[in-house]
Order: C-alpha cells, then structure tokens, then sequence
C-alpha cells in the first residue's frame, strides 16, 4: 500500500535534479574537474617515457640515460600524487555541499507531505526512504560520484594519448568495446527496477516489523504471534528474492567485464607484434600503448564497479525525490474565517473508495464552548477529529471555520483556528525548552513555565537536574509517556490556537491526575474552543455539550443532564461507568 501512496520518481526527474544540484556550483566543480585532469595528464608521461626507454635500448644506443628517465618518471608520479589528493579533496568538499542540500530538499518535501498521506502511507516506507535510502544516496555523492569522476576523466586523457601513440595502435583495444557494451547495457536495463524492487520489500519488513514491536501488548493479548511471524516471515523472504536477482545482475555482469578488460591487453600485444614486424610502428609505440591500454583497466574497473553503486544511489534518489510527486490534498484559497464557530454540514468521509466510516454528520460548535465526543471504539469519533481539525478533508459535505473551509486555508492560518492533539507524541532529542518551543518558538521562558504549569508538568520538568536545559529524547533524560503527553499539551497551551480538538490526549495519565489537568487546562483555556474525545466519562461530565457517536452518526447531542434524562445511549454509558452497571 505505501508503494502505491508514495511515488517513485522517474529517470528524467532524477537526471534533471542531478544536473541542476552539479551545476548549481560551477566554481566548485570546474575547480574538482581541473585537478582530476591535470592529475591524469601527470600519470601519461610515464608510458610515453618508458616506451623511448624501451626503444633507445632495441635501437643499440649508447646515449640512455636511465637515471634522468627514472627520475622523470618519479617526478610525474609525485606530482600526480599531489594533484589527485587535491582533487579528491575538491571532489569531497562538493560531494558534501550537494548532499546537504540535497538531505534539505527532501527533509523539507516529507515535511510538506500532508498529513492524510502520511497516515494512509504507514511509517515502513518513510523510515527507509529516511534512513535506508538518505544512507545509500550518501554513499553514492561521498563517494562513487568522485571515484567515477576521476576515473572519466582519466580514461579520456588515457584514450587520448594512445591515439596519439598513432591512431592504429588504439584498434586492438577496440576489440573489448562489444563486450562491455553489450553486458552493461544489459544490466542498466534492469538494475534500476531491481533496486526499487529491493528497497520496496525493505520498506515492508520495516514495516511489519515496526508494527510487531509497537503493537506487541495487543499481539500478546489476542494470541496472533504465530500471523505476525508468518506476516515477518514472508517480508523477509521477499527481500530475500530481491536482493538475490540484483545480486544475480552482479554475478553475470562483473565477470562479463572483468573479460573485457584482458582482451584488450593481450588484443594490443599480439597485434602490436603484428604491425611492428610489418613496420607499420615502432617498439616505443608499442610499449607505450600496451602500457596506457593497461593504464586504462584502472579507471575504467572503477567506473563499472562504481556504476552498481550508482545504480542503488539512483534508485535511492528517485525515491527520495518522490515524494515531490505527492498530490497536495488542499488549495489554499483567498478567502479568509469570520469567526472561530465550527462547523460540519453532511459530512461523509472513506479511507477506503466505497466504504464510508462516517455519514452525513452534521456538527456546529459554539465559538467557546467545550463539547465532548463519546461513543464506543471504532464509532468514527478519532476521524471525525481529524476533520474537524483540518487533517482530512471530507469526502462529501463540509467542515468550516467562520464559513471558510478548513481544506482551503493555508496550513500556517489553520492551525492559528484550530490544532490537533492525539495520543500519540514524541519529544524530539534537544532541551525540555526547546520541545516546548515547537509550539510557539519565539516565547520567553516565562511563557514556557506558565504552560508548563497549565498542564501540570512544572514540579517534574523543575526537579530535573538542568531545569529547562536538560536534553530530553533520544540519549538524554528519560521521559515517560505520561510526561511525554504533558509536553503535548504544553506546546498547544503555547500555541494557543482558538479551536482545540483533544483526543484521548490524557490516555496515557493516571485518571485522578488526569482530571485534575483537564480542569486546570480548563483554566487556561477559558474562552476557547475545546472538543475533547474522552473514554472517561467525567470529561463529558464538564462539557458544555456530549456528541455520542455511533456507527460513524452522531446519535445524541446535548448537555449531560439532558442527555441522562434522555435515557439513551449516552446514559447507558454513564450508568455502566459510574458503577450502576458495574
């Protein structure tokens, strides 16, 4: 499923982003290109050298000098050294410039990704388009894209100066060029589709895998273990096929042009011999084109080895910069909320084309007015939240604030209407401050205590040994999922949207802690908007105004008093919680 939700990019997309980041920095990379040619030209002298070597001796000369020629050749090889350390040095230096920008780009394009794509698309496939594949493109850019630079460049100058060898000298090499045409063209076909293949079913082990762990109380308690290991058991074996037809690309590619790169030795020598004994050349041409055609098997080793590793960086890139490809599920318009009512007219909403989970709700909330959301689980309360904060839009009807509908605000401006917060958290590595902050990040430390205090998390957070400096998250101090959802709720107290909706946001408290934070978030948050979607019923109790929601229909709505007087569902609920039906 989350293949189908997150997009792949194409290889034209890829190839224009590629040259449009290269070519970004052109000082830069003429500079690496420069060295890497100057270091190529250092490396050509010493065949052409040991070739006049080779002939002067053949020719009887007395005038050799060895000790200059050695010495020549000594210098030309230092001098290279010197020069492909530099240029390796530039290469890297623009390697890192492109890679962090490109670890930008795409930080910036997942966190663009509307958040009802992100739900549908599950966490397996981010996680390795984050991870696997930010890891595998590193690679590629640190180091294949300079190695297969260097080696371009010195298979250029190296083909070069065999032509002016003499131009029939270069023909034996030509000898290999089918081979190791005809094999890699072979493997360009298919390797791409391979990679994608592989980092596909690796996203779905991480998947399963994620699910297994986080879910792993719910897998104990309904006895699934044997679903979960055949569930991990198949992913598994599917990266195992896919892994084994990439590396079967290998095992007939590698050996193909491992051949390749004989022929041309052995093609130059024996035809050399040839055209030698009929006079068409020398023995220093001869020398010197067997030596710069085995100069050749170097560089051009590393440009097919390096292109595997191309391969899986491309397909690594292409992933990455799918993500652009994912359909906005909103335009903004111009028109902008008068007022904070709230407000769903015939809304319908499907996850899944063709199966509604809710059903021409219709829902106005008071600008003010605390409203609760009860009903049992899998009634639609959490999806009809997530409407009314925006995330999803409806499938049918409508949900607005101030006449203005939700899916046509900026994200930015909606969230200044109303914000979500859920059961589920996270505290980002860095200080307790600056996980307050992400909700309001140009607050003074005042603001931050204060909303602290409004959801009881200041006794705890002060007690720590840094106070507001101690590093929290991944590494630093531990903080407990109780903990966790406070600093939850003290980012929304910080952001101080007008429309809250809370769902289930003190699950994870003690329930007599629980109660005392509502009521002092209540406090706090007198004069805005609050729906609360609550499985304790007390909080229902406090509301202005209970929704029960059942069968994705909102079945009863009014106060407490008038919905127990009622004698419905909602007071049937209240009696099997307060102790009358327990």
């Amino acid at each position: 499923m989350a293949g189908r939700i997150l997009p792949v990019a194409d290889r034209a997309q890829v190839r224009a982003y590629a040259r449009r980041l290269t070519l970004k920095y052109p000082k830069e990379l003429g500079l690496a290109l420069s060295l890497h040619a100057l270091a190529a030209i250092s490396g050509l002298a010493s065949p052409r050298l040991l070739g006049e070597l080779v002939q002067a001796v053949a020719d009887g000369s007395g005038d050799v000098h060895v000790d200059t020629i050695a010495l020549a050749i000594a210098g030309f090889v230092v001098v290279q050294a010197v020069l492909v350390r530099l240029a390796v040095y530039a290469s890297s230096r623009l390697g890192e410039k492109v890679l962090a920008e490109l670890r930008e780009d795409f930080v910036d394009q997942v966190l663009a990704l509307p958040l009802s794509t992100v739900e549908r698309a599950g966490s397996g496939d981010l996680i390795t388009r984050t991870s696997r594949d930010v890891d595998a493109l590193s690679r590629s850019v640190r180091h294949a894209v300079p190695e297969t630079l260097i080696a371009v460049v010195t298979c250029v100058f190296a083909l070069g100066a065999l032509l002016l060898v003499g131009p029939v000298m270069a023909v034996p090499s030509l000898v290999a060029v089918p081979v190791l045409w005809i094999s890699t063209r072979w493997y360009l076909k298919r390797a791409r589709d391979g990679y994608l293949r592989e980092n596909a079913a690796y996203a779905d082990m991480t998947e399963g895998l994620s699910e297994t762990v986080e879910g792993a109380r719910t897998v104990e308690a309904l006895g699934i273990q044997k679903r979960r290991h055949q569930r991990t058991d198949g992913d598994i074996s599917r990266s195992f096929a896919a892994e084994r037809y990439t590396l079967g690309l290998r095992m007939v590619w590698f050996p193909s042009v491992e051949i390749g790169y004989v022929i041309p030795v052995v093609a130059t020598l024996l035809l050399g011999g040839l055209f030698h004994a009929e006079g068409w050349v020398s023995l220093a041409q001869v020398t010197a084109a067997t030596l710069y055609v085995q100069q050749l098997i170097d560089p051009l080793d590393r440009v097919l080895s390096w292109m595997d590793e191309l391969q899986v960086g491309g397909a690594s890139m292409a992933r990455l910069l799918g993500v652009v490809n994912v359909p906005d599920d909103r335009v903004a318009g111009d028109t902008r909320p008068d007022g904070e009512e709230l407000k769903a007219t015939g809304v319908t909403y499907a996850y899944r084309e063709g199966h509604d989970v809710l059903h021409g709700i219709d829902l106005d909330v008071r600008a003010g007015e605390r409203l609760a959301m009860v009903g049992p689980s899998g009634a639609g309360k959490s999806t009809l939240g997530r409407l009314l904060a925006g995330i999803h839009g409806p499938r049918t009807g409508s949900v607005t604030v101030g006449d203005v509908e939700l899916v046509e605000l900026p994200l930015d401006e909606l969230r200044g209407h109303v914000a979500l917060v859920t059961q589920e958290h996270h505290v980002f590595r860095g200080t307790l401050r600056d996980n307050v902050l992400i909700g309001r990040p140009n607050a003074t430390d005042d603001e931050v205590r204060r909303a602290l205090e409004a959801v009881d998390a200041w006794d705890w957070a002060e007690a720590l040994d840094e106070g507001l400096d101690t590093i929290v998250g991944s590494g630093g101090e531990a903080v407990s999922p109780a903990q966790a959802q406070q600093l939850a709720l003290a980012r929304l107290v910080l952001a101080d949207p007008h429309t809250l909706v809370l769902d289930e946001a003190t699950s994870l408290i003690d329930p007599r802690a629980a109660r005392h934070l509502e009521r002092s978030l209540a406090a706090v948050l007198d004069g805005r908007t609050v729906i609360a979607i609550a499985h304790r019923l007390y909080t229902a109790h406090d509301a202005d105004r209970v929704a029960v929601v059942e069968d994705g229909r909102v079945s009863e709505l009014g106060s407490h008093d008038e919905l127990v007087a009622a004698g419905g569902a909602y007071a049937a609920l209240w009696d099997s919680w307060h102790g009358k039906g327990r």
